[in-house]
């Protein structure tokens, strides 16, 4: 079997997420539930299926920027289809500005989002509160605002309007703002409600809802004195909790390591499930080898879709040598990313930028000596000290410096029977800083 280098490249795209429903993207799906330490994908998926279809749930999911989230949420969705549930993912990113959202920003999105995907399969509904709402937000801001034919359109003209223009965003949450639970209350009982009976009259299980990418909000303070995270699913979490459907939010890493857990807890009833790094070591600093053999695994099923590991490494070792100049250099890259699945990718797509497979160890050792550079220019002396605790003891304390090192990506979580313990991004340690 020979190497479509242009498949191979187009599949190592670290910005591209696996969709798992088509045929193309679950070529390249690898399952690291058994090395993660629990399996979370599926403890959303009993939750949902369990629960008397009438009784709404509301769940949380978390974990670093970049380590397979959107994948795993994506293949909850297929399952979920396949249960006969009607599913609505969206990534809020798409539609909100990261850097300044609030409540019912959220609301509005996903009351847009459920329209656009029921108008699809023919389901229209038209909430009266939505006619009115937006006739007077145009009055508002003297901006002439047609609900049109479809809710979906009319709540979409509304975002566009405000996403560039933070002055006209401000204007309209002033104005939003008291009318919350007016919103709140439409969307479950004009929209929702309604939608979960026509969806039923199609044979349908339930109605599920997916937020994906709220966990990529900023950490900035908002004027009521709260950071953006604590402001959006403590201080108003009750409200994001009261959907009237089954509901999961992705939210920052930083909360779940914050003095703010525990109200998050209260607001949802619900403990936030969090995806760990693929450990490629164990908390006592021993090899894991289950782990570094799935990573290397993603990466062969990239470039030899199709073909099995045991088929790679016991029949052919030409195909691992068609991709990397030896096993080693395969094994080096793996080691290096730390289990971080998109780092991964990242280091592997900047080699084969720079040359042609088979890469060379020379070339992986470039990629990681640069990629260390670009991390170490943001380090602090403090930081390097806080590093070396944390690498030390497998530890992070509450301190605001470690959630700072956290959501840097500077310190990596892992979960095993014990519970979570901690480490530093592997390529902080090629740093001359580190030992120090």
């Amino acid at each position: 079997m020979k190497l479509d280098l242009q498949k191979f490249f187009q599949a190592s795209n670290p910005s591209k997420t696996l969709v798992v429903s088509k045929p193309e993207d679950r070529q390249y799906y690898i399952d690291f539930s058994v090395v993660r330490g629990a399996k979370i994908i599926e403890e959303l998926g009993r939750t949902i299926t369990r629960l008397s279809p009438e009784t709404p749930t509301c769940q949380l999911f978390t974990g670093h920027i970049g380590c397979g989230k959107s994948t795993e949420l994506l293949r909850l969705k297929a399952e979920l289809e396949k249960q006969d549930f009607h599913v609505v993912y969206f990534e809020s990113s798409q539609s909100l500005d990261m850097a300044d959202v609030d409540v019912t920003d959220i609301l509005l999105a996903v009351a847009r989002e459920v329209s656009k995907s029921l108008e699809d399969i023919k389901i229209n509904i038209k909430p009266g509160y939505f006619q009115n709402l937006f006739h007077e937000i145009g009055e508002f801001l003297q901006t002439p605002m047609e609900l049109g034919g479809e809710l979906s359109v009319g709540i979409a003209k509304i975002s566009a309007k405000t996403k560039d223009s933070p002055k006209l965003r401000s204007q309209l949450r002033q104005y939003l703002e008291p009318r919350t639970n007016g919103i709140l209350e439409a969307i479950n009982n004009e929209l929702l409600k309604p939608a979960k009976e026509k969806l039923k009259e199609k044979g349908k299980a339930g109605l599920v809802v997916i937020v994906d990418n709220l966990d990529r909000v900023d950490n900035s303070l908002k004027p009521s004195g709260y950071y953006q995270p604590e402001y959006l699913f403590v201080e108003r979490g009750e409200q994001l909790n009261q959907l009237n459907c089954h509901v999961i939010y992705t939210i920052p890493l930083v909360l779940v390591f914050s003095n703010a857990l525990g109200r998050l807890t209260n607001r949802f009833g619900v403990d936030p499930k969090v995806l760990p790094m693929v450990p490629v070591q164990l908390r006592n600093g021993a090899d894991f080898g289950r782990g570094i053999t799935l990573l290397q695994q993603m990466i062969m099923v990239r470039a030899f879709p199709g073909v099995s590991w045991e088929q790679m490494q016991n029949v052919n070792l030409n195909l691992i040598t068609q991709v990397f100049d030896s096993p080693d250099t395969l094994d080096r890259i793996c080691r290096v990313s730390g289990g971080h699945l998109r780092n991964l990718l990242m280091l592997l797509f900047r080699c084969l930028q720079r040359e042609d497979p088979p890469i060379t160890r020379d070339c992986v050792e470039s990629v990681i000596k640069q990629r260390c550079n670009e991390l170490t220019l943001a380090i602090t002396a403090d930081e390097w000290q806080s590093l070396r605790e944390v690498a030390q003891n497998k530890s992070l304390r509450g301190h605001e410096k470690y959630e700072l090192l956290l959501r840097s990506m500077f310190v990596f979580e892992y979960r095993d029977e014990d519970g979570s313990w901690f480490d530093i991004n592997p390529i902080l340690m090629e740093a001359k800083e580190f030992p120090g």
